[in-house]
């Protein structure tokens, strides 16, 4: 007896926090990708440019002061032209902005395909999630999530890459020639100006990740309650709860707004509290350069040489409190998506799990049988207790009872969307925690009661139970589930946008879209939940005889409310609060005169009142 796996706490995952740092290393295998030299080579030849562009900027300086002295009185006025100089100085400027080009250029490659890798990445570990994560998510707030992450990742790699990065190349080799041309001193309080600055930024940017952190929680609050809403749109419509509705999103916006006004209040502060700090260290070593001029210590082209350093530094460190806080909420919201990357699924194909496909081909294909299944959504809530039944390959089982009794529990229990708590769910012998989830999932084809269709045309819906079927195919399919007259009737046939979720479509046009789909799939397991609930009698009666057909070769559960769609069902379970009340066929079940016999009295007489009363 085997037990599933713990459920994975959503909420307290999301709240695990890491610093910058780890985050920042979570990026390294996206921008050094393994077996992928041409890309490793462009990061090398970036960090190249990145140097080779900083050496250039701080060369600058260097040759524009010397052409300055050599223009001055003190060397022989303007009698020599400094050709050489004036030239150097072109090209090294031009070498300045053109090395900083080609590493961007080079660099761009890699950085925008590190953020596709790693968003195709969060979708498809979303994809492979379970059921009990989906059932418990935000739909609107996970897509706000993985859209700022991209955006933050984006962000770092431009800013922390090229700004950050090259302000410290720089920063360190202005601090290297200013000690070399002048003094300690001057080397002194140009460090300790950038260092003031940086450690207000970094204590006053603490604050503000707070704050930002609560505006994006409002923020994914309001999205998810508007997306919310706006799915629910005819549910709100029934019930008048417009009114209702906006003053809930109001709320959501009320306090993204609080929240917004403290997160630019206190960017104002700090911009002006690293204003305060530049300034101050640019007049204090200004007055130290004058008096420089003054004694005779230093040239004019020296005095130019430091105050054309110092505004050169003053530029990106002003412009670094900008980038340092689109870095920090870069890195939080990057955070969030590697928080979900590290969301755990409570089912996972085992190592070494086999193909389906491949065992059932050397036998039998589709015996599924359930051997003592026990199954709860909780410790406290207990739905399957010891379900023991078989169906043979080919036949047909059909599972009814009152709601709540657990019959749609068992279809997601077969297709694996739960591990069960005990016992085990085989198919042609093997347990389907020893399969691939890939290969369980191609076999077996499920008709849900609630039909959801994609945003896409009705070819579309009905291919995707076999992408890349024909039109033949497609239409074929179509004709069996009773649809195709329906769908040739409209203006653009099979290319007709269904709408969000289906919804320009009837509920017996979406069910008979998607029981099209399921038989374009030709799985060799049917699970039949509901699937012509939505139908009115005629065309459930047509359709029934479509579904006949096609499951006359195949395994087929049918979980089913009314009873008069199952009389032909091999066998027939009546589960009663998680246990199997009743088994036997329609007229055995009948001669028992137990749960069966009265749910069937009760439909007969409700379907009786149900039909038109003829008169005179």
């Amino acid at each position: 007896m085997r037990s599933a796996a713990p459920p994975p706490q959503l909420p307290a995952s999301l709240q695990v926090q890491r610093s910058g740092i780890q985050t920042v290393l979570s990026l390294v295998p996206y921008l050094w990708p393994a077996g992928n030299a041409v890309a490793r080579l462009r990061v090398l030849a970036a960090v190249v440019c990145l140097v080779l562009a900083k050496v250039a900027t701080v060369g600058v300086p260097l040759i524009y002061a010397r052409i300055i002295d050599r223009l001055t009185p003190a060397h022989g006025g303007m009698l020599v032209l400094p050709v050489a100089l004036v030239v150097a100085y072109g090209l090294t400027r031009i070498g300045s902005s053109g090395f900083g080009e080609l590493r961007d250029a080079l660099f761009a490659a890699v950085g925008q395909r590190a953020v596709r890798q790693l968003a195709l990445r969060t979708f498809q570990h979303l994809h492979g999630l379970s059921l009990r994560f989906h059932l418990d998510r935000q739909t609107g707030g996970l897509a706000r999530i993985i859209d700022r992450a991209t955006q933050g990742m984006q962000s770092v790699l431009r800013l922390a890459v090229f700004n950050v990065v090259p302000t410290a190349i720089e920063l360190a080799l202005v601090t290297i020639v200013i000690w070399r041309l002048f003094d300690w001193r001057f080397a002194a309080a140009t460090v300790l100006a950038v260092l003031a600055y940086i450690v207000f930024t970094m204590l006053f940017a603490s604050r503000r990740a707070r704050l930002r952190r609560t505006m994006n929680d409002t923020d994914n609050d309001a999205s998810t309650k508007a997306i919310d809403s706006l799915l629910n749109f005819e549910t709100v419509k029934y019930f008048g709860n417009e009114a209702h509705e906006a003053a809930r999103y109001d709320a959501s916006l009320a306090r993204y707004e609080r929240a917004a006004v403290k997160v630019q209040v206190s960017l104002n502060m700090l911009n002006l509290g690293q204003a305060v700090i530049i300034v101050t260290g640019l007049t204090i070593i200004m007055l130290m350069a004058a008096n420089g001029m003054r004694d005779g210590s230093m040239t004019i082209g020296k005095f130019v040489l430091i105050n054309t350093y110092l505004m050169q530094l003053y530029q990106p460190l002003n412009f670094l409190g900008m980038v340092y806080m689109t870095i920090r909420q870069g890195l939080v919201d990057m955070e969030q998506m590697f928080r979900l990357l590290r969301v755990p699924s409570d089912v996972t194909d085992r190592p070494g799990a086999m193909e389906l496909a491949a065992h059932l081909s050397e036998g039998p294909a589709g015996d599924v049988c359930f051997e003592n299944v026990s199954f709860g959504y909780g410790p406290d809530r207990a739905i399957l207790r010891g379900v023991d039944f078989a169906v043979p390959a080919g036949r047909k089982l059909a599972i009814v009872g009152p709601t709540g009794a657990g019959k749609s529990t068992i279809s997601r229990l077969l297709f694996r969307f739960y591990d069960v708590t005990s016992g085990r769910i085989t198919i042609d012998g093997q347990d389907i925690r020893d399969l691939t989830q890939q290969s369980l999932h191609s076999a077996i084809g499920v008709v849900p009661q609630d039909t959801v269709l994609f945003n896409d045309t009705i070819r579309y819906n009905i291919a995707y139970g076999r992408p890349g079927a024909s039109q033949d195919e497609i239409e074929d399919a179509a004709r069996l589930a009773q649809v195709h007259d329906f769908v040739m009737k409209l203006p653009d046939g099979y290319d007709t946008q269904v709408g969000e979720r289906g919804l320009k479509l009837s509920g017996g046009e979406k069910q008979r879209v998607a029981i099209a789909r399921t038989i374009l799939k030709d799985p060799r397991i049917l699970i039949l939940d509901e699937a012509t609930s939505a139908l009115d009698t005629r065309t459930e009666q047509e359709i029934q005889a479509a579904l006949r057909g096609l499951a006359r070769y195949r395994t087929t559960l049918v979980i089913a409310h009314r009873l008069s769609t199952v009389v032909d069902a091999d066998e027939i379970i009546v589960l009663s609060e998680g246990r199997i009340a009743e088994r036997g066929t329609h007229e055995a079940l009948l001669a028992q005169r137990g749960l069966y016999t009265r749910m069937w009295a009760l439909q007969t007489i409700e379907q009786e009142e149900a039909e038109p009363v003829e008169t005179d």
